[in-house]
């Protein structure tokens, strides 16, 4: 045999081998990208240090906290039958397994405070939430973000008003005068959360009703917290519909169209860290901007973000630095995020202290509500119904910006993120004026 026929078996020698690896490669469990085997050995460095006391104060021992278990628990829950196929999956085991662990005392105090401070005070979640919101609008084709306008407003109008409508239809059936099921329930569960709902309101529920506002938060928490959890399994549901019944669905998309552009570009260190600037500048720009406008900071940054989008005002490299920070915040820090919300915004307490048969019903009735009200005016403004459903009715009903990330990556839909911070934020604003126009002609 000559010796380029040698070379030549040699080669296709080493490619068959090549094939074989990766073919076996392809067939490991991984989590994270981990053969299991190695995430196990992370998963067990990372629980010693736990609970010996022993892990780094501040944002090093939070992530690695937050990134292992939040990974382990999603990796479990994706592989649950039930849980897998109908709740959710790995994003509703990461929340309330880490709401679980706070409640049983499984977590040591210290660990529970460094990941609440680094969740809140430590701006974890906005830092999030400004990623995705830069990301998936300057990601999206300008032309028809033009189309949505002010349409978007309709299918939230829709599942404030089903809510209403299937509260006090519920409540008539199961004894709750249409006063409670409607001030008690369902507003509270459309208000946008704690801080931009729960707290202003019980504040205006004060003002009308004479209690002070501690005793309405006390009241308002639990439809909160239980209409959450409705909220997350509704999402999960909505995404198996759409699997089944695709008509319905977008896969991600508002309306025809409408879409993350998808980037032929290789992933690029430099873009991303473009990206990433963009993100926190944007964020900034947000809460100056509010410093002279009474809106949300997150509301006038999508609004500002959409501006640049459409007047194509900033070069291609941020835009696709954009997008490539976005997919890898994504990608790599959303199972971490869901365990953070479940230990730092997910009181188990308050939801089984809800836990009678007519107060679920109820919620359930709410939730439900919701989303039948932004699927149907979302389709006559030319919306998939599935995705008007996600994002202008189970954000309206979640708990605001936790909420938000739950619900959406439940219903396996990041990309709209800033639609469904829409519906928390500026929504959540049009419950509280509701409130304030309601409750005279209810008391």
């Amino acid at each position: 045999m000559g010796e380029s026929a040698k070379n030549l078996q040699s080669r296709e020698l080493s490619t068959n081998e090549l094939k074989v690896y990766e073919k076996k490669r392809k067939a490991q469990t991984t989590v994270m990208g981990l053969p299991l085997f190695w995430f196990s050995i992370f998963l067990a460095i990372t629980l010693v240090t736990v609970y010996t006391g022993n892990l780094p104060a501040g944002m090093i021992g939070s992530l690695l906290v937050m990134v292992v278990l939040g990974e382990a628990l999603g990796w479990l829950g994706d592989r649950l039958p039930i849980i897998k196929s109908y709740l959710g999956g790995g994003a509703i085991v990461a929340i309330f397994g880490s709401a679980y662990m706070v409640y049983a005392g499984l977590l040591p105090e210290s660990v529970i405070t460094g990941v609440d401070e680094f969740m809140t005070t430590g701006g974890f979640l906005d830092f999030y939430i400004a990623a995705l919101i830069t990301g998936s609008i300057l990601g999206m084709n300008s032309k028809v973000l033009m189309k949505i306008g002010v349409r978007y407003f309709v299918p939230i109008f829709g599942a404030v008003i089903g809510a209403m409508l299937i509260a006090g239809i519920v409540g008539f059936l199961i004894g709750f005068s249409v006063q409670d099921a409607v001030l008690v329930i369902a507003l509270p569960i459309l208000g946008g959360g704690m801080g931009a709902g729960a707290i202003p309101m019980a504040q205006v529920y004060s003002e009308f009703l004479g209690n002070p506002p501690s005793y309405y938060i006390s009241i308002l928490v639990p439809a909160l917290a239980l209409g959450n959890v409705f909220a997350i399994i509704f999402a999960s549901l909505l995404n198996s519909l759409g699997n089944k019944m695709p008509s319905l669905s977008g896969n991600g998309q508002l309306i025809p169209g409408f879409k993350i552009e998808e980037k032929k570009s290789s992933f690029d260190i430099s873009k991303m860290g473009i990206g990433l600037l963009a993100a926190l500048l944007f964020f900034a720009c947000g809460h100056l901007l509010g410093a002279f406008i009474p809106l949300h900071p997150y509301a006038l940054m999508i609004i500002l973000v959409a501006l640049v989008k459409i007047l194509d005002l900033i070069p291609e490299a941020v835009v696709e630095g954009a997008s490539q920070w976005y997919q890898f915040v994504a990608k790599t820090w959303t199972l971490a995020l869901l365990f953070g919300i479940g230990v730092a915004f997910t009181d188990l307490n308050s939801v089984l202290s809800a836990l009678s048969m007519q107060y679920i019903l109820l919620v359930a009735g709410v939730v439900f509500g919701a989303v039948l009200g932004a699927a149907l005016l979302g389709r006559l403004v030319g919306f998939y119904p599935i995705e008007s459903a996600i994002s202008a009715g189970l954000c309206m009903a979640n708990m605001g910006g936790t909420g938000d990330v739950a619900v959406l990556s439940a219903a396996k839909r990041m990309q709209l993120m800033p639609f469904a911070q829409i519906a928390s934020r500026l929504g959540g604003a049009l419950i509280l004026l509701l409130a304030g126009l309601i409750i005279p002609l209810l008391v």
